[in-house]
């Protein structure tokens, strides 16, 4: 990584510095009444193979681009047709030779014709890039007005002199690769491009320079402090507070502070000679203090999730609307905390957060993880060279941002290992602004930052680290400053495919522990571009998809939201199981106690309501009065009398908070908070009785035994038929399509448990028939189950036996050999006519649930259709099964099919394809729809974990190899289900 000995000056794409040219970084504000020129819309736009391929003549006037193609700006050149995306999560797509970049350098021409409006009133005006990636060279008129770096930061440039009322040409030279690429390696697509707004701003003589608004809150007092310093000097006023200042001066009012719960916005203006601004704004104060993250005197509990910008037809083009529904997401998810991984994002998305309430870690458009491959060798950030570039952009990030309330935190980037220039960062941000910590994972020494930030740490170290008694650092010193801050999960709780596992056990240790104050799950969305087949089929590609030399797959699909924002089974659990509201039954002493998680807001928004059910069928409802409790206090309810129904079947109680009114973010009734418990502490047993006499087997024609409704291979006792209907017999299943977290990564091989599973050969165990028996009123089949290559084996015994028209099997497994691996599940598998399309079951649900991500699963009656059964994860994957299912019923359209009757309770997956299928489908429009529909009846499952890069599986989750019995009763269908108020729709 040395210059070679003849080599010239670098060329601008190389040069570790910024950039030239551009206008200091300052404050964003959305609107004044400063003119504006939106010049997004159609461009003219050529691109080139390399950086050198074209010369510069197509910036002046008059150049003749008529045959270039029209762009859409803000966009991503390569989702318009023009070359392809390329996926890597930590290997650069290029050599390691900073800060030199390939002479193949896609390279794209953009050129915009404007006119001014007939208005516009001339003198200085800026032009302002909010995003362009990764290095722009601009010249307006034909001159030039110089080149940027710093792909998700804003650029601005002095224009006044050079704008002309009518026929302006704007031009911009954008390469995919500069020096400002390895500052930019951070999980996710390389996609060049201006993609997001550009902006020509006037600049009246007085206007605002630049502004900082100071606002500070003391709990104690409750007195808030504002000033506002501004260049030039001007007037706030506050119209609610009666204020009409000077910029500059500090006051002292009474106010209401900010938080992400209560997010008390105060609207103001600041007025110069030449310019007045609307403001909005918080008063709220950050600190750490006694070895806590505290925000207007109070510990905060950050339930939050890393964003990154995305849209799978956009890319980072990232809409307003689509922003805010992000954030609406959020915030109806019981969300209030987001790290801007791992840049800066739209700054018209802190406003929302300002506005609906979210914490926010804004960090800094830089992550250096590449040269990890390298063993860390020129890492930028510790080269002083690269230092003033790594300034610029902490410059931009705090200058840009510094007005908004929900910024509580600077980050100084991800995963660039350590150096001299995050230093260089970390001194020049507390200078600047010293009201906010400072955040940076990637030292465990946290020499320059103000919390201790780790990802993916384990639940044991976590616990370890809440009670500060984490191994020390070598240095005392360094150990004691570091055991005495907050503890942050940056990254937690990887929401890759089916997952994340272990969340209420997280939550538990955020609880117990004052100084873990929660963290930030990995990630919100799926990154998943959309394409099409031929026939018009809609799916999600990945890394891979489009001829990448390296890529790292489906690793960019990791959120919690698929691709197209429908919220995953993961949203959903976490959603459940981070709820700011407490609710435990007690159906002994018939009470109910509520505890208010919430950091600053009582339950006065909240009301709660209870319903009573027996075997899914409402009973009785009504509503409890519960206190306005303030934060961290309990009440306990006494919950009405409701007489049991003779023979109702089992009851439960479910009790839940949902919002009394409309908020700015979700309607009244939307459900915060729930719990569910049995009114009867006696476990449930089977849901029927019996029905008619026993029936003996008999040998019948063709070989066969008939059983009741069954008929039955004699010579290997699997079940043929019931009641006519043809079945793909009941047999032991051991095996599920590996979800990511069993697949782990190539680079991860610690976390590739399918590797373990295939080796040993449970994707292809055997079935050996020991014996079939008929005799007195069971045909008793004994088999043994075991893969190729291997002494271990599970010994198996069918008994059946049948009743009246119901036909029922006894399983009875018992391992042989020593198993020191999990098994993926446990149950039968059994395929029938796949025109039994409507389910219904008796159990949990609405959605998915596994062991270790069922707090979400509430028992009830639904229905579904298979095909909604299924989880559309981006890879294919073991997915949809629903748990603590006592029965579930299988029609066709005429009402005829199939009851399932399980005893224990058990893990219903259904299923139009195969395992075998599943597991060979590597995206989502290669599964067909085949002549069979495959049940899946299990007694359990192994756990999810989130192993894909996180903790494996938890050991009261991992499904051992040990003797098991359960049982499964099958009923012919003959009609039409009734309808009925108690049968509610599966959603």
């Amino acid at each position: 990584m040395h210059e070679a000995a003849d080599a010239g000056p670098l060329p601008y794409y190389e040069d570790p510095s910024p950039g030239s040219g551009a206008l200091p970084p300052r404050a964003w504000w959305a609107s004044s009444d400063a003119r504006r020129l939106n010049l997004g819309g159609a461009w003219r736009f050529r691109l080139s193979a390399s950086a050198t391929a074209e010369d510069e003549s197509f910036a002046r006037p008059g150049f003749e681009a008529s045959r270039w193609d029209v762009l859409p700006v803000p966009c991503h050149w390569p989702l318009q047709g023009h070359g392809r995306p390329a996926y890597t999560n930590v290997r650069y797509p290029f050599p390691v030779d900073p800060p030199h970049v390939p002479t193949g350098n896609p390279t794209g021409d953009h050129l915009r014709h404007f006119d001014l409006p007939d208005d516009w009133p001339g003198g200085a005006a800026v032009l302002r890039f909010d995003g362009v990636e990764s290095c722009a060279r601009v010249w307006l008129n034909g001159e030039e007005l110089g080149v940027f770096k710093g792909s998700r930061l804003p650029t601005e440039f002095e224009v006044g002199d050079v704008l002309r009322p009518r026929g302006n040409v704007l031009a911009v030279r954008v390469h995919q690769w500069s020096s400002g690429s390895y500052l930019e390696d951070q999980d996710m697509w390389w996609l060049p491009g201006i993609f997001r707004d550009v902006t020509l701003i006037e600049r009246p003589e007085g206007a605002v320079t630049d502004f900082f608004v100071h606002c500070g809150y003391d709990h104690t007092t409750g007195l808030g402090t504002l000033r506002v310093d501004c260049e030039p000097q001007g007037t706030v006023t506050v119209p609610e507070l009666g204020l009409d200042i000077p910029t500059g001066e500090p006051v002292i009012v009474p106010v209401e502070p900010w938080s992400a719960e209560e997010p008390r916005l105060y609207d103001a203006e600041l007025a110069t000679e030449g310019e007045r601004i609307p403001l909005r704004i918080g008063f709220r104060t950050v600190a750490v203090e006694d070895g806590v993250l505290k925000v207007n005197g109070r510990r905060i509990l950050l339930r939050g999730v890393n964003r990154h910008e995305f849209d799978p037809d956009h890319g980072r083009a990232v809409d307003l609307e689509t922003m805010r529904r992000d954030v609406l997401l959020m915030k109806r998810h019981n969300l209030n905390a987001v790290r801007t991984s791992h840049y800066p994002p739209h700054p018209a998305f802190l406003e929302m957060c300002d506005e609906l309430g979210l914490w926010v870690v804004d960090e800094c458009d830089l992550e250096t993880h590449g040269f990890e491959e390298v063993g860390w060798r020129g890492n930028p950030v510790d080269d002083e060279r690269w230092t003033p570039a790594l300034l610029d952009r902490a410059a931009r990030m705090v200058e840009r941002d510094k007005n908004h309330p929900s910024v509580i935190m600077w980050s100084l980037g991800n995963e660039c290992g350590t150096g001299r220039g995050l230093s260089a960062m970390a001194s020049w941000i507390r200078e600047r602004d010293a009201a906010r910590p400072l955040h940076y994972e990637g030292d465990l020494s946290s020499a320059d930052v103000d919390v201790y930030s780790r990802m993916y740490a384990d639940h044991a170290e976590c616990e370890l680290i809440g009670r500060r008694a984490e191994p020390p650092l070598e240095d005392a010193a360094s150990d004691a400053r570091r055991r005495a801050m907050p503890f942050l999960l940056c990254e937690y709780a990887h929401a890759m495919g089916n997952g994340p596992g272990g969340l209420t056990e997280y939550q538990e240790i955020f609880h117990a522990h004052e100084r873990c104050q929660g963290g930030f799950v990995w990630e919100w969305i799926d990154h998943g571009l959309r394409r099409r087949t031929a026939d018009g089929t809609a799916y999600f590609a990945y890394g891979g998809d489009f001829g990448e030399e390296v890529h790292d797959g489906n690793f960019v699909c990791d959120g919690l939201l698929f691709p197209d924002r429908t919220p995953s089974p993961g949203l959903l659990e976490l959603k459940k199981v981070v709820e700011p509201v407490r609710i435990e039954g007690d159906p002994v002493a018939g009470t109910v106690t509520v505890t208010n998680l919430h950091d600053f807001a009582d339950l006065s928004a909240l009301a709660f309501r209870w319903v009573y059910e027996e075997a899914g069928r409402a009973v009785d409802k009504g509503r409890l009065k519960v206190p306005e409790l303030p934060p961290g206090q309990s009440a306990v309810l006494e919950l009405p009398p409701v007489p049991r129904t003779p023979g109702g079947g089992e009851g439960f109680w479910t009790v839940r908070a949902v919002l009394a009114e409309d908020t700015a973010w979700a309607p009244a009734g939307h459900e915060i908070a729930w719990t569910q418990f049995a009114a009867d502490p006696e476990p449930h047993g089977r849901q029927f009785a019996p029905r008619g006499k026993p029936r003996s087997p008999r040998l019948a024609e063709g070989g066969m035994v008939v059983l009741g409704p069954g008929v039955f291979d004699a010579a290997t006792g699997v079940l043929r038929y019931v009641n006519g209907l043809q079945i793909t017999g009941p047999a032991l299943d051991v095996w599920r399509a590996p979800i990511d977290n069993d697949r782990g990564m190539d680079w991860y091989p610690q976390g590739q448990l399918e590797s373990q599973w295939r080796r040993l050969g449970l994707h292809r165990m055997q079935h050996r028939v020991v014996r079939v028996a008929v005799g007195g009123d069971a045909l008793t089949v004994a088999t043994r189950v075991a893969p190729a290559a291997s002494d271990l084996a599970l010994h198996t015994v069918y008994t059946w036996s049948a009743t009246g028209d119901r036909l029922t099997v006894d399983v009875e497994v018992t391992p042989e050999g020593t198993w020191t691996l999990p098994l993926p599940r446990l149950g039968l598998r059994m395929g029938v006519c796949p025109t039994m399309d409507e389910v219904e079951w008796y159990g949990g649900g609405p959605g998915e649930a596994y062991t270790d991500t069922r707090a979400a699963s509430r028992i009830g009656r639904y229905r579904s259709t298979v095909d909604a059964l299924q989880t559309p994860y981006v890879r294919p994957q073991e997915n949809g099964a629903r748990a603590d299912v006592r029965w579930a019923e299988l029609r066709r359209d005429d009402g005829t099919g199939l009851r399932v009757d399980g005893t224990p309770s058990f893990w219903l997956t259904a299923r139009p394809w195969s395992t075998q299928e599943l597991d060979a489908a590597q995206h989502t429009h290669e599964l067909v729809r085949g002549r069979t529909l495959w049940l899946h009846l299990d007694h359990a499952v192994h756990g999810v974990g989130s192993h894909a890069c996180g903790p494996e599986v938890l050991p009261d989750f991992r499904l051992a190899a040990a003797p098991a019995a359960f049982s499964f009763t099958f009923t012919m269908l003959g009609g039409p289900t009734p309808p009925g108020p108690n049968r509610p729709e599966h959603s």
